[in-house]
């Protein structure tokens, strides 16, 4: 897909050189009611969101409810069910060592241990709808109009409404953002929200716009805090040197209508999210996160920091994901190529050739001479975040799409700004540049109807473990399959999970609901004889199955116990 959307970007190039006026006429009357509509700024928001919940509805066909895959998704899905129960943890599970999993605490309490704000969205969609999903559903929705709103703030109406569905085709639907129990969508959304706040906060100081930023500053908070307070600071800084400074109202309007209203916004953020953390760890200022970094891990979070000491772990599993599979990761992060891959995988998902396609064009169309001081003011301070963001970024031991997500709007910003720019663009008195930032939302029309179509047309989509919008998800290693099969089984079932020693430690079956003992499947790991006894005596009126997950494919069969007679396995899938 990326060759095809560099070939489209090529020819456009052609084009441009050729015939920069085709199709001017007719695209002259399109703008023009683009530019009308763009106008009416709150109906353009509107539907831009609706425009990424129906395209995301209608590609159900092929694109259907995703199955998680990730720790991360599990982890959420957890939180989601004890969320939808009307709890805020779960207590301990009796024989908890054969519960344990990633991305999960099970001690002091039972929760997923991220930021609680996915799980809320989840839940949503559990209680309302029926299924998870549709809570990252409306998310997506949200985001894409969010960012059309921010927009508004920086840009001109029609680059805002063009920049909205660029977030659709780009964010909306396809991506992981939109596709997946991952999260992303309210980060990007919190992003949104404190940056489209900050020029109506100096415009006109009306409360709606405070209130607004503090809501973007708790989802900061509660879905990605580290990058959420790095891209929240500078915004932060400007707006106390605008309340302080000369050309400000004064302060004491500004202190009322604006400082007031996020505080208050912020200390009952802060409270909830104190009284969450002292109910799953037993400590207001202790977040899960914590714990769980506490108990397993050695890598630290921050490439400053040393490492932990080596804990002691109950299943072979852990100690290779966090002795293996983490430390691998950690001094790759400390190398140059593990610094720059960082950033290739981000530009992958956040720009890709088409968006990159007017940045690059400025080294060409800028005048000689050209210098910082030559751009504007407001482009400066976004460009400022930017590189904050980005050096933060690389200051963190772990890396996925979604951490930088904040920023999501702002990258659109400056690809609208770099395309406003190389719109004015003439070459031999020729629009050259317009026909290019014309070319532009056509090519993503393009590739995104070719993405919808890549399973007719057998076009071959690279996998990734979080997809940009012309990529693909890893593939099920079928733990769903085997779950639905137990749950058409009268009565109750545990499966006792057995793996081999060389295990993938990212294809993990080993994840249960909130109230596991009222669950019809349980999920538990094999361990010692005597500990499966226990177990498998706790759960006396279920059914026992053995799986053994490292068979091709993996093999599920009744369980005997060592001291039973042998019998006969009976096998229920493959």
């Amino acid at each position: 897909m990326l060759r095809i959307e560099t070939g489209l970007i090529l020819l456009s190039l052609l084009i441009a050189f050729l015939h920069p006026s085709l199709g001017s006429p007719w695209l002259e009357k399109l703008e023009y009611q683009f530019a009308r509509l763009s106008r009416r700024c709150t109906l353009s928001v509107i539907l831009v969101g609706l425009f990424a919940l129906a395209l995301r509805a209608a590609l159900l066909p092929i694109l259907p409810i995703p199955e998680p895959i990730v720790h991360d998704e599990f982890g959420y899905l957890l939180a989601a069910d004890t969320f939808s129960h009307g709890r805020l943890t779960n207590p301990t599970p009796p024989m908890w060592k054969h519960f344990e999993s990633f991305n999960i605490i099970v001690r002091p309490t039972y929760q997923s241990y991220p930021q609680p704000a996915q799980g809320l969205l989840l839940a949503a969609g559990q209680v309302v709808f029926g299924h998870p999903f549709w809570g990252v559903w409306l998310s997506g929705g949200i985001m894409c109009a969010g960012i059309c709103w921010m927009l508004q703030g920086w840009l001109p109406t029609r680059w805002a409404l063009l920049g909205g569905l660029l977030a659709v085709l780009h964010f909306g639907v396809f991506s992981y953002f939109a596709d997946s129990y991952w999260g992303g969508a309210l980060g990007a959304t919190g992003g949104a929200l404190v940056l489209g706040a900050l020029p109506r906060i100096r415009q006109s100081q009306r409360v709606r716009d405070a209130v607004l930023m503090a809501l973007g500053l708790a989802l900061l908070a509660n879905t990605r805090p580290y990058e959420g307070f790095v891209f929240s600071l500078p915004i932060a800084v400007a707006l106390f040197g605008w309340m302080f400074g000369g050309s400000s109202p004064p302060l004491g309007r500004s202190l009322v209508r604006v400082a007031l209203p996020i505080c208050l916004i912020l200390t009952v953020t802060l409270a909830g999210m104190g009284y969450y953390y002292w109910r799953v760890t037993g400590n207001p200022f202790r977040m899960p996160y914590a714990v769980e970094r506490e108990t397993y891990a050695i890598a630290p979070y921050f490439l400053w920091q040393p490492l932990r000491a080596t804990p002691a772990y109950n299943h072979v599993v852990f100690e290779s994901m966090y002795a293996g599979e983490e430390m691998a990761t950690y001094h790759f992060s400390h190398t140059v190529v593990g610094m720059g891959a960082k950033l290739f995988w981000s530009w992958k998902f956040y720009l890709s050739p088409v968006l990159m396609f007017p940045l690059l064009m400025l080294v060409f169309i800028l005048p000689y001479g050209f210098s910082w001081k030559d751009i504007s003011k407001r482009t400066r301070f976004l460009l400022i975040i930017f590189c904050i963001c980005v050096i933060a970024l690389e200051l963190e031991t772990f890396y996925a799409p979604h951490y930088p997500a904040p920023i999501t709007g702002l990258v659109l910003a400056l690809v609208l700004i770099a395309m406003r720019r190389l719109q004015k663009w003439h070459r031999r008195g020729k629009p050259t540049g317009l026909f290019l930032v014309r070319a532009i939302p056509a090519i993503c029309v393009v590739i995104f109807v070719l993405r919808a179509a890549a399973g007719p047309l057998h076009l071959p989509l690279e996998r990734f473990y979080a997809p940009a919008w012309y990529q693909t998800g890893l593939g099920s290693f079928g733990r769903e399959a085997v779950e639905r099969e137990l749950e058409r089984i009268p009565g109750g079932q545990l499966v006792i999970v057995r793996y081999k020693p060389d295990h993938e430690p990212f294809i993990e079956w080993v994840y249960n609901r909130a109230d596991i003992g009222g669950s019809k499947v349980v999920w538990a790991r094999e361990m010692t004889a005597a500990e499966n006894y226990e177990l498998i005596n706790y759960f006396k009126d279920r059914q026992v199955w053995l799986l053994r997950a490292d068979d091709e494919p993996p093999h599920l069969t009744a369980y005997t116990a060592p001291s039973a007679p042998l019998q006969k396995a009976e096998s229920v899938t493959k």
